[in-house]
């Protein structure tokens, strides 16, 4: 049996930023909270609640208080709420969802209409949905495209959740050109996203089988899952490597692993191990 990991399996750079701050914030100060997790792994999610960092969900008074805000970002309504509240504020949110923050800010001041193609109760479109002054149509696939709205567009600027497939982005955009005039596009998934995509395009043809490693409340792992399923039908998504049955490797010459962005390097290694002792037993 021989195991291929993905290069990119695992954290990406705006989840080990955003662990990085809060596990910094938490030795320095006391009464740290978050309105939700920090990322969307429960592994991750126990280490830092170790650090007492405690997940509230809805504001209260501040006074002495410290509210991180996670990897994902969140509404300006809610910075300017803590604040008014006396929180002090720790910002973990991603570099990358920061600066689509500020593209669909910039093309609502130009008069665009905002679109954003992402999941509709995702905490990352929520944020940017949360930035906009007017509201912003969301589509998530192509049959939900609201055709009596956007027909009524002039122009819009079109933004994009970070961990979006691309070949689903596309395939909005598409239809979206037919009825709107004008649009500005921006393709805003990110380069840790467009990285793990092209090589789960890549793994599931060359191996028997694949295992993705992540939270089943991840959707960049359910979309490098779905990639993955779409190429080899022997592909699996787990959580932990309590999952993996031992009738998944029977006759498997080698599997391909990767992990989704908010998988810690932990679970990786022993899903890796436990393949290895089922083989040898």
């Amino acid at each position: 049996m021989r195991i291929h990991l993905a290069k990119s399996a695992g954290f990406c750079f705006g989840v080990r930023k955003a662990i990085t701050i809060a596990l910094e914030t938490a030795k320095t100060k006391k009464q740290i909270f978050m309105l939700g997790n920090i990322v969307h792994n429960e592994e991750v999610v126990k280490q830092i609640q170790e650090t007492g960092i405690k997940k509230i969900r809805r504001l209260s008074s501040g006074k002495g208080k410290t509210l991180l805000i996670r990897a994902h970002g969140c509404s300006k309504h809610t910075i300017r709420q803590a604040l008014k509240l006396g929180y002090k504020i720790i910002d973990a949110t991603c570099p990358m969802v920061k600066e689509i923050h500020k593209i669909a800010r910039k093309l609502e001041s130009q008069g665009y209409r905002i679109i954003i193609i992402g999941d509709k109760k995702h905490d990352e479109v929520m944020g940017i949905v949360g930035q906009l002054k007017s509201k912003a149509i969301v589509i998530d696939k192509l049959q939900n495209i609201p055709l009596g709205a956007i027909k009524n567009i002039a122009k819009t600027g079109i933004v994009v959740q970070s961990t979006q497939n691309l070949d689903n982005v596309l395939a909005i955009l598409a239809l979206l050109r037919k009825y709107i005039p004008k649009i500005a596009f921006h393709n805003t998934i990110c380069n840790p996203t467009k990285i793990k995509q092209n090589e789960v395009k890549v793994l599931p043809l060359k191996n028997s089988l694949m295992i993705i490693i992540g939270s089943k409340s991840s959707a960049n792992t359910k979309r490098i899952y779905e990639i993955s399923k779409s190429l080899n039908p022997h592909s699996y998504w787990v959580s932990s490597a309590r999952e993996i049955k031992k009738t998944w490797l029977d006759n498997a010459k080698n599997v391909g692993i990767t992990a989704g962005a908010s998988t810690p390097e932990s679970s990786i290694k022993e899903v890796i191990a436990k393949i290895k002792t089922i083989c040898c037993a």
